[in-house]
């Protein structure tokens, strides 16, 4: 258990392979899915399926899986520089910030479904957000830049919303 946890950590904000999670810790892929429901129903980690909406060159299996708190993630790699000498400080970001996401959904009563958006020529938006009647793309920049909608996400969906999320700004969204 110790060792996936690692494996997730290591990985956070990445897509995850059980097959190959399996492989690296000499257990089948079944085995790798219970363990990750385990670690989920406890609310130690959380997983992120794939937006799509039967777009050929949307990613539609993949998962991500993120902690419900950096504390934990940090001491189960023993990560404790600070963030000005870290090299994982962007997916730290995200975790962070899609997790108070979900707490205010949760909070605010509202029920969205979260999602990430990539295709398989590598576009991608790390959070969308589905409600009955919206759809909104977040992404997540621990620096000054300002991306747009990547071009394929635009297209196939015109009237959803992009907003970047940054040090400057993310009150607005937590």
């Amino acid at each position: 258990m110790r060792d996936l946890l690692r494996l997730i950590a290591f990985q956070l904000g990445s897509e995850v392979s059980y097959e190959e999670l399996g492989k690296q810790l000499g257990m089948s892929k079944t085995t790798v899915e219970k363990y990750l429901d385990l670690l989920e129903k406890v609310f130690v980690i959380y997983r992120l399926g794939a937006y799509s909406r039967n777009l050929r060159k949307e990613v539609t299996k993949a998962g991500k899986w993120y902690f419900y708190d950096n504390g934990i993630r940090n001491a189960i790699i023993g990560a404790f520089s600070p963030l000005a000498i870290r090299q994982d400080v962007g997916a730290l970001w995200e975790n962070y910030i899609i997790g108070e996401r979900r707490k205010a959904n949760f909070n605010e009563g509202l029920h969205r479904e979260f999602y990430f958006w990539r295709t398989y020529d590598k576009q991608e938006i790390d959070l969308i957000e589905e409600s009955a009647d919206s759809l909104t793309a977040l992404e997540f920049k621990w620096g000054n830049k300002m991306p747009a909608a990547p071009k394929a996400f635009q297209e196939a969906y015109p009237y959803a919303e992009f907003h970047v999320v940054n040090r400057e700004n993310y009150l607005e969204f937590v």
